[in-house]
């Protein structure tokens, strides 16, 4: 079944201020030799670069940031927390994503199955015995398959991209911020203050994010009782909150747990966003590996 989503036509507008991104951050704790440059010659996430996806992936944002409010997330979550669409393995799904690339993305063009596997074996050679950590490496983007036909065949906008809480206030750190006036929660007095619907310290488990696969393979994976640490689900969660783990913004809306799991995040990030590469991974070499770690970590069968 499709899900279907009114979706505004938009274009393009002029482009926002470059961020530049701190030379410190690219310093990783392992081995892991951090790239200059993405696939494409150009530096990871700079969506100021000329390239031929810069106008669709600003486009994209903007869509995107219209359309994300907080009756929408609702409605999302309330939707697809049913888990009735499919039921399937892990790896079953690992495979699906041959079927996908992500239009947000500028650092990448390649299958998702290509980038799972790059940031798995990237952590694997660092962290040798966080077997989790290597886990969550291959699952984590797992809830793309939103954008396939028997998962409702959601549009790009709700299903990648940066996310960020809604019920509060954008914060400016998040790329494309300027098409967030265009968002009807953007002057809703109930929504647009710092603090929103939340509170002080209420932990980010209470706070509802922008809807997209990092929120549903969330679900996923909780609802079908993973066992997986919770700094595993945090990982899963928040991956693409980078105005939290980039820019340190709503650390008011932490909770204890919430501050020890981002480290792990920070950590998980480096290799999410900079093992993009045009290195082709050996999946049967591999395959039973992560097989063992799936079979350890999860039911053999689950609700998506």
């Amino acid at each position: 079944m499709t899900i279907l989503i009114e979706q505004p036509q938009l274009g393009f507008e002029e482009e926002e201020k470059k961020i530049p991104v701190d030379e410190k951050e690219l310093v990783l704790d392992g081995g892991f030799v951090v790239p200059q440059t993405n696939s494409f010659g150009q530096t990871f996430r700079d969506y100021d670069a000329g390239g031929e996806r810069q106008p669709g992936v600003e486009n994209f944002y903007r869509i995107n940031h219209i359309s994300q409010t907080y009756e929408f997330v609702k409605r999302m979550r309330e939707e697809y927390a049913k888990l009735n669409r499919v039921e399937m393995s892990i790896w079953e799904c690992c495979e699906l994503l041959n079927n996908v690339v992500d239009e947000s993305d500028p650092d990448l063009d390649e299958p998702q199955i290509e980038h799972l596997l790059q940031t798995a074996e990237a952590i694997r050679k660092d962290y040798p015995n966080e077997d989790w950590l290597h886990l969550t490496g291959l699952i984590h983007d797992l809830g793309k398959v939103l954008l396939l036909p028997s998962f409702g065949e959601l549009p790009q906008w709700a299903v990648v991209g940066d996310t960020f809480p809604v019920g509060c206030a954008f914060d400016e750190s998040i790329v494309h911020h300027k098409y967030f006036k265009e968002n009807p929660d953007y002057n809703n007095p109930a929504f647009n203050t710092k603090y929103g619907v939340y509170s002080e310290g209420c932990g980010l488990n209470n706070v509802m994010m922008s809807w997209g696969h990092d929120d549903y393979m969330y679900l996923v994976a909780k609802e079908n009782r993973t066992t997986l640490p919770s700094a595993a689900l945090f990982i899963i969660r928040y991956h693409s909150f980078y105005a939290l783990h980039r820019s340190e913004a709503y650390k008011h809306l932490m909770n204890e747990e919430d501050i020890e799991n981002l480290k792990w995040l920070q950590i998980f990030n480096k290799y999410d966003l900079y093992s993009k590469s045009k290195v082709r991974i050996d999946v049967e070499k591999v395959k039973p590996y992560y097989l063992s770690l799936i079979e350890k970590y999860f039911p053999a069968k689950l609700k998506w």
